[in-house]
């Protein structure tokens, strides 16, 4: 018993490999039980595979057991079949040389009794993926395809597949589409005995679990194949249509209740895209639906609601109809299941929520956060109270939220907060939720008071006339008790805003200004000197010392934007301080609607990716899949690879009308927002340094005396043109702007036009006239997080997009503009790196000796990107 003791130690922890000495000795003991007849020889194969597939998973190089794995797999025992195969598919990939000793064993174990058997081999034949082997395929394939097993037919519908994607030939010339078509339409076996020939007693466990699946695999399996092929062959074409026309959807949808569950969903999918010839076709398929809402499985439900949905776009009456009948099961499937699964119903019920929110107002309650949602789940509740919100059930809302802003858990407080200020700004009972808010603000939390402030300030910009009992309440809080720079800016503005209705404004301000260099938020510094500046306006004597400390501070600020913005008061009040005050404190108008987070076009999209990623995101596909998988329009490396697709006059800009879209943006607006916030933080500028003797009393000397006189009668009067000249002011260290081109004589064609067919057989034929590099400025570079802003900027000068797309930090745009008088086009490609603030721009043009001019006039619209 000695001798056999290390062996037995070494073989209990498989898990723990040694390298190359334990992959020399797994060779040594798997050659040893390549020919053995022994009674235990497959348990101890066993026990050797364990160790291989284990170093595998460690990371440890055993493809030098290749040929020995191969020889141990001649046995019969399944579980050694498949520790084999996982062996076999991992390292033919990576050595296509070893990949062929497999071929025989794998063909061989295709022709096995045991369906089971037959499956694997086939389906790890195919996952080999070596385009050499290609002709070892189609063989095992077209007979997998008429295996009298289910199972094998069912992993040889999906080998047909993997074989389109290595070999399109191949496939085709062995006319494998069609024997799946055929398959699709006349596999008896909806329901799967195969399975029984190994485990009898597992009969009712593999009829839920593949029932119905070789239908469904042949079906996608057609579809992966046919769309692929579409645009090289208009049979392909025929095809697709023929899959989608009513013989076969509605065959597929009188056996749908024989389908596993995953075969179901690939089913309803299939005929989310059925177009009926009528309604009659219409009502007939939602009847054949129509117990599939009561589906226990909440993908086969979902999958439903899109056919539903979808189908009765075009019938008002009857598609409100269906949001009444969704209602109940959408619900249900909330409240059952793990809570991620409730995330995901809850993120369709949100997009159909904020469609039809009144067909939603009476189940309000269905939407009050339980004690036991994770954050997430909280977070979306409270939006979709918020959108449901009317007369009659405003009061048990609110009251229901404000129970949520004392939550310990602050990132929900912070939410229910702002859903009562949304609610409040709906024109819903105001009166009572602004007293709910202002009692926010006696509740000894930090976070709580500045999330009430930002909504205070929100509803006193829409309803101006309860300045006076929210002033009352406002002015009795100490800024130096808000550290939060969005609570502190709108209480800044409101010191502003309504200096004349708060005693102490000017005086609160004036100390705020003191603490200017503490402060390191640049929007809290902004809405300084805007509110120094409004309250100056209202409260002059009071304030002027303290409008010279706030220029003062702002001139020299590091922030660009703070440093700009003073700049620009201080030129205002040089020039005519009655000018200043219509600029910086108009009188205003109430705000009627704030401006929605997410464009009409965006929602509009995702409701038709009901059912998918796109839903759970709140995103459209194509920003957030990779290129190659982004609809119609794919954003390529080279024009003369750039697909417009089909659809070309619906995604591209058109040069005669453009309607601003977010379909070309290449960031979400949170994304944006966010995005923005980590620019405005982490910018920086030079120094700048205020004129030596900026002070209080002598700023406003600048102005007229008239002004000056009113403001402070002692002050001695200078002329405007004394100390305080426009160019003492052009003299204040700032650095020169680098000049931009000046505009060349040509001029462009303000609506020119150009179709992506024509631009792109003109960019193939035309040679490249010039290619250059340009600089943006820092303000164009971070407008770029919004692409479109750039398209908009470039129309603004007569320069029409045609394509664009990327990722940050690096963006290309095709560009085109026409010569005025002449038929004469310019074709730019132009590739902008917001890093570096560079933009490398190739010119191509009809008339190549108005090249340089248009160059000349492109850089001078780009340079003036972003600072107008």
């Amino acid at each position: 018993m000695a001798p056999t003791a290390p062996t037995a130690a070494k073989s209990a922890s498989p898990s723990q490999p040694s390298g190359k000495s334990e992959v020399a000795d797994l060779k040594q003991q798997l050659r040893q039980l390549a020919g053995s007849r022994a009674p235990d020889a497959d348990d101890q194969r066993r026990d050797v595979f364990k160790r291989v597939i284990s170093c595998m998973t460690a990371g440890i190089d055993v493809s030098a057991a290749f040929g020995e794995m191969v020889l141990c797999s001649a046995t019969s025992d399944v579980v050694l079949k498949k520790m084999c195969y996982l062996y076999v598919g991992v390292h033919a990939r990576n050595h296509p040389d070893l990949a062929l000793l497999t071929i025989n064993f794998l063909q061989r174990d295709c022709h096995d009794q045991d369906p089971t058997i037959r499956g694997l081999a086939l389906r790890s034949l195919c996952s080999l993926r070596v385009p050499n082997l290609v002709e070892y395929l189609v063989s095992p394939l077209a007979t997998g395809l008429k295996d009298p097993s289910a199972y094998v037919r069912m992993i040889a519908a999906v080998g047909a597949a993997k074989l389109y994607h290595i070999s399109a030939t191949a496939c085709l010339d062995a006319d494998l589409p069609a024997a799946l078509k055929a398959l699709m339409l006349s596999d008896p076996d909806a329901q799967v005995f195969g399975l029984l020939v190994c485990w009898p007693t597992a009969g009712s466990l593999f009829k839920s679990v593949i029932g119905g699946q070789v239908v469904a695999n042949c079906m996608h399996a057609l579809q992966e194949i046919w769309t692929l092929e579409a645009a090289k062959s208009e049979e392909a074409a025929r095809e697709i249509e023929t899959l989608y026309s009513k013989p076969v959807v509605f065959y597929l949808l009188n056996r749908i209740k024989e389908f596993s569950e995953w075969a179901q969903c690939l089913v309803l999918e299939l005929v989310s895209n059925f177009l009926p010839s009528d309604n009659n076709e219409i009502f007939d398929i939602m009847n054949l639906l129509e117990d599939r809402l009561q589906h226990a499985n909440g993908a086969v439900v979902l999958a439903t609601i899109k056919v539903f949905l979808h189908l009765t776009m075009s019938m008002t009456d009857v598609h409100q109809q269906v949001y009444e009948r969704i209602k109940a099961p959408l619900l249900t499937l909330v409240g059952a299941g793990s809570p991620e699964q409730s995330y995901s119903v809850l993120c369709h019920l949100h997009l159909l929520v904020m469609r039809a929110p009144m067909l939603f107002s009476s189940d309000y309650k269905s939407f009050y956060c339980q004690f036991s949602d994770p954050s997430y789940v909280k977070k979306l509740k409270l939006e979709m109270l918020t959108a449901i919100a009317n007369e009659s059930n405003t009061y048990e809302i609110v009251t229901e939220l404000c129970e949520y802003a004392g939550n310990v858990d602050v990132p929900i407080a912070r939410e229910s907060i702002r859903a009562v200020g949304k609610i409040a700004l709906q024109q819903y009972d105001v009166n009572a939720i602004v007293d709910r808010l202002l009692q926010f603000l006696e509740m000894d939390k930090e976070y709580v008071t500045a999330e009430t402030l930002v909504l205070v300030k929100d509803l006193l910009r829409k309803y101006p006339q309860w300045s006076h009992d929210c002033i009352a309440v406002v002015g009795n809080i100490s800024s130096k008790n808000i550290q939060e720079p969005k609570g502190k800016a709108a209480l800044i503005w409101m010191l502003g805003e309504y200096s004349q209705d708060m005693h102490d404004a000017p005086y609160i301000l004036e100390s705020l200004v003191e603490n200017w260099e503490e402060e390191h938020s640049p929007e809290v510094r902004l809405h300084l000197l805007t509110a120094v500046m409004k309250c100056f306006f209202k409260r002059p004597p009071e304030t002027q010392m303290a409008l010279g400390a706030t220029l003062t501070a702002g001139l020299s600020d590091t922030h660009q934007d703070v440093h700009d913005r003073a700049l620009f008061y201080y030129r205002l009040l040089q020039y005519d301080p009655a000018v200043a005050e219509r600029v910086v404190n108009p009188p205003k108008q109430a705000v009627s609607v704030f401006a929605d987070t997410q464009s009409s076009e965006i929602k509009d999209r995702i409701f038709d990716e009901f059912n998918s990623l796109s839903v759970v995101y709140q995103k459209p596909s194509y920003m957030f899949t990779d290129k190659e998988h982004r609809g119609p329009f794919e954003y390529s490396e080279d024009l003369t690879n750039l697909a417009v697709g089909a659809e070309t006059t619906e995604n591209t800009i058109s040069a005669q009308r453009y309607q601003e879209s977010d379909n070309d943006l290449l960031l979400s607006t949170s994304d944006k927002e966010d995005n923005a916030t980590a620019t405005s933080n982490g910018s920086s500028a030079s120094t700048y340094n205020a004129p030596s003797d900026l002070s209080g009393p002598s700023l406003l000397s600048s102005q007229i005396p008239s002004e000056t006189s009113l403001i402070n009668p002692g002050a001695p009067t200078y002329s405007s043109q004394s100390n305080f000249s426009l160019d003492d002011l052009l003299g204040l260290g700032v650095p020169q702007a680098s000049a931009t081109p000046p505009a060349p004589a040509l001029t462009l064609n303000s609506k020119p036009v150009l179709d992506p067919g024509t631009f792109q057989k003109k960019w193939g034929q035309l040679a490249l006239s010039l290619s250059q590099e340009c600089s943006l400025s820092p303000q164009g570079a971070a407008s770029l997080m919004n692409p479109q802003s750039l398209i908009r900027h470039m129309q603004n000068n007569y320069i029409q997009c045609i394509a664009s797309g990327g990722q940050p930090p690096n963006y290309k745009f095709f560009f085109y503009a026409q010569k005025d008088g002449a038929t004469a086009f310019f074709l730019v490609e132009c590739i902008v790196n917001t890093a570096s603030a560079k933009a490398q721009i190739k010119v191509k043009a009809d008339d190549g000796t108005a090249a340089e001019a248009f160059s000349t006039l492109f850089q001078s619209a780009l340079s003036k990107f972003g600072l107008s």
